[in-house]
């Protein structure tokens, strides 16, 4: 893919669900390690660019627990410690950073997201986080019906299984969007 210049002005970087309790969980391809690191980076340099922050957060003792064939965990499950909807402190969040939080996989629904990016005149996402096909998609989804366009960082992104994470960025993602990894990614103020 060839690079993409995006303007700091009308871009936010969105990071879907970096906290505690999500990345403890094994993914892939990525590790939750190199996804945190570059997430970090990838706001660093949007950050210092202009581009507002967004960290996007599950409150997962108030998650919406659908009654589904698959529930998101066991009906005997203990509640997650507060700590689990913590984000990472290797996300280098600084106080002029927007956090949203959530309670179910897509960060437009039910929040303020929509809100500080309109008022912001956002009109593209960079999207990255944990998990590609859950919450990053179901939020690419709601962007680009939103009139929003849609990047989507590769390596800024992974998944339970490499299987679903390939599938969502060879599938899905190019209907939405655009798919970059972080180094292909340029912001000028």
């Amino acid at each position: 893919m060839p690079d993409l210049e995006l303007n700091a002005a009308t871009t936010a970087v969105v990071l879907i669900d970096l906290q505690q309790g999500i990345i403890a969980r094994q993914v892939a391809p990525h590790s939750a390690a190199d996804v945190i690191l570059r997430a970090a980076n990838l706001a660093d340099r949007f950050r210092q660019a202009g581009s507002p922050i967004v960290f996007v957060r599950v409150d997962l003792a108030n998650i919406i627990r659908p009654t589904a064939d698959v529930p998101l965990s066991a009906p005997s499950a203990p509640p997650p410690p507060p700590s689990a909807s913590e984000l990472v402190a290797e996300l280098r969040r600084l106080p002029t950073d927007l956090v949203v939080t959530k309670r179910f996989w897509d960060a437009f629904i039910n929040t303020d997201l929509e809100r500080h990016l309109r008022e912001r005149n956002i009109r593209t996402i960079v999207l990255g986080g944990i998990s590609t096909n859950i919450g990053v998609e179901s939020t690419a989804r709601t962007a680009a019906a939103l009139g929003f366009d849609v990047v989507l960082v590769e390596d800024v992104t992974s998944s339970m299984s490499e299987e679903a994470h390939r599938f969502s960025i060879a599938n899905i993602y190019p209907r939405l969007g655009r798919v970059r990894t972080a180094n292909e990614l340029q912001v000028r103020p």
